[in-house]
């Protein structure tokens, strides 16, 4: 009988074929050879996970009995990971011309006014997670509201879905609207329970969220910060220097910090487990400070351009020996994407005399942000024992697309003009755990 038991379980496998690109280093540290291309390989999965990768021919003589699914030159790829959003902006993305703060008076806030009401939570919990995936994202970061509801909403819509989600709810005691506030107590208290609801629990990894050092007072952030004391396992995410008239209001609001970092140093908010949003205009001194820390640097180009905020410097980020991210940052962020993220990506590059070799847009936007949200090894990545998330790329997606793609002499020069170009019409499949949500 265990001897049946175990020949059905090994017809479960499924052995996907197709061209496959894997990392074996950091390309930002080693350059393109940090990855290995087969334009014949194969990833093995059973019960959601990677079982074994390889070359395809190997594989299907290793496994006879395995389900094979032929993806002909189609890219098999880790599923994209979006390392700052904020899912209820989904309804409201390209809202026209506002730089940050009224930007948020203006669309954000009335917005996420409408999250009190947990059906409508469930919607847009339900369009998000849809839109991600038809654009290859497997594995998303989301800034909720204070309603807990949205966080509840959040998580329900990714577990229906078998996707890891990383979220938590938004913290503002002041500078917001009445409906939108909460106290430091209730901040704490919600945010407690949140994390004894939701975290850990399935794919689900809790992050305490104090919207900006603008929208807490003193007193709201050091109560987040002893909840962090108190739940280290957890996740930690907010923004940081996103633009010039923002620092100016923090440096107003909290006269005696030294910068606008150690608003949140000062109250427990920094740590190897946080994550901080934009990190564009840095102090030498926040910069120093961040990467002693070991923390995460997430950063939101199409955020940055759409709504002024200026060019994040990759190459001086990278030089320091900072760990950096990628994410869309909708709805700052003008699409759902992370193709166009990256192609973004490259353009801030070239502004910064920084050309981003494809190579590492990839990374960013997949192993990358995995290693800033701490889940390397289980997301970001096809090897062995990670989730099986993954996406079949095509490499020729529209006319423009595949005129260009044809006359390449190698895999990047196949790959780039879908980052740049490409869409959701480039994503041909999308894979969660191993189950196959598009195509």
């Amino acid at each position: 009988m265990a001897c049946a038991a175990h020949m059905v379980a090994r017809m479960m496998m499924t052995l996907h074929l197709g061209q496959t690109l894997t990392f074996t280093g950091d390309p930002f540290r080693e350059g393109p050879s940090a990855t290995t291309h087969s334009s014949r390989g194969a990833v093995l999965v059973e019960g959601g996970r990677v079982i074994e990768t390889g070359e395809a021919d190997a594989l299907r003589a290793a496994h006879p009995q395995a389900d094979v699914r032929d993806h002909g030159d189609g890219l098999i790829l880790p599923g994209f990971v979006d390392a700052h959003m904020h899912y209820p902006q989904t309804a409201m993305i390209a809202s026209w011309g506002k730089r940050l703060i009224d930007w948020l008076n203006s669309y954000t806030f009335p917005e996420e006014g409408k999250f009190a009401d947990r059906a409508y939570a469930d919607e847009i919990a339900a369009r998000t997670l849809d839109l991600a995936i038809a654009n290859g994202t497997t594995a998303l970061t989301s800034f909720c509201t204070i309603h807990p509801g949205s966080v509840d909403a959040f998580f329900a819509a990714a577990e229906a879905r078998g996707m890891a989600g990383f979220a938590g709810k938004t913290c503002m005691d002041r500078n917001a609207p009445d409906y939108l506030s909460d106290t430091a107590q209730s901040a704490h208290d919600d945010s407690k329970t949140l994390i004894e609801r939701w975290h850990g629990k399935g794919r689900a990894t809790y992050v305490i969220t104090p919207r900006f050092s603008p929208t807490s007072s003193p007193e709201q952030l050091g109560a987040l910060g002893a909840l962090w004391v108190a739940n280290p396992t957890c996740l930690m995410q907010t923004h940081l220097s996103e633009q010039v008239d923002e620092i100016d209001w923090v440096k107003g609001l909290y006269p005696q910090a030294r910068d606008y970092l150690d608003t949140y140093e000062a109250h427990g908010l920094l740590g190897e487990r946080g994550l901080y949003g934009h990190a564009i205009h840095l102090e030498p001194r926040e910069a120093d400070r961040l990467r002693e820390v070991g923390a995460g640097l997430v950063h939101c180009p199409t955020s940055n351009t759409f709504i002024g905020s200026g060019l994040f410097d990759m190459a001086a980020r990278v030089a320091e020996g900072q760990r950096i991210g990628l994410a869309s940052d909708t709805g700052g962020g003008s699409s759902f994407s992370m193709l166009r993220v990256m192609g973004a990506a490259y353009e801030i590059g070239q502004l910064k005399r920084n050309p981003i070799h494809p190579a590492q847009l990839l990374w960013l936007a997949t192993e990358g942000s995995a290693r800033v949200l701490h889940a390397q090894g289980e997301i970001g990545r096809l090897a062995p024992g990670s989730a099986a998330d993954m996406i079949v790329l095509d490499l020729a997606s529209t006319p423009a697309i595949a005129q260009r793609s044809a006359l390449a002499s190698d895999i990047w020069e196949a790959l780039f003009p879908t980052i740049m170009m490409g869409d959701d019409r480039a994503i041909a499949k999308t894979y969660v755990a191993g189950r196959q949500m598009k195509g």
